[in-house]
């Protein structure tokens, strides 16, 4: 298992290692040591799984307080997977970093604690992601980011995503009343 740094300190891409034969492809996707020793200590506390329909776009979203970490992966199709650095004190305040995860890749994107998370999908069809999570969904806590917000200029990869009412709502970076620090 390989844990690749990223433009933004803290994020990293995890390349799990693949074994692949004639009955098909093995590989380990979390291994609690090899995580530890890579420096991601918090537990994970809570499984989650979306299926996303082409065009769809989820995010900007983050919890304060009960800030969590996540393990973002695909399991079924192509993502634009997406970080935002959002806490206030921050030298990479308002910075984001983009990557795209797939079936094929397998690669998986560890966004830690005090980043905005949010994805959109590639493929022509559905896209499965599973993440785990470091601290429970309170729904009192939920928050989020405006996905298209010019202050932080994500160059997504689709011009017209599909929105929950929710997500087009979001405030801007700027608005946001309830950051990390």
């Amino acid at each position: 298992m390989k844990f690749l740094p990223t433009a933004l300190p803290g994020v990293l891409i995890v390349e799990p290692q693949r074994f692949t034969d004639t009955r098909g492809v093995f590989m380990e996707t979390y291994h609690l040591e090899k995580f530890r020793a890579a420096g991601l200590v918090d537990p994970f506390v809570q499984d989650n799984h979306s299926r996303s329909l082409p065009n769809v776009l989820r995010g900007l979203h983050y919890q304060e307080p009960f800030a969590q970490g996540k393990l973002v992966r695909v399991i079924r199709g192509r993502i634009y997977d997406v970080a935002v650095d959002i806490r206030r004190h921050s030298p990479h305040f308002g910075r984001w970093i983009g990557v795209e995860l797939s079936e094929e890749n397998q690669r998986q994107l560890w966004i830690p604690p005090g980043f905005a998370h949010g994805f959109c999908v590639l493929a022509d069809g559905a896209a499965e992601v599973i993440y785990k999570c470091t601290a429970p969904y309170h729904p009192e806590a939920d928050r989020g980011i405006r996905w298209n917000d010019p202050a932080i200029g994500i160059d997504w990869p689709i011009s017209a995503p599909l929105l929950s009412p929710k997500d087009a709502a979001w405030p801007t970076l700027a608005d946001a009343v309830c950051l990390p620090t």
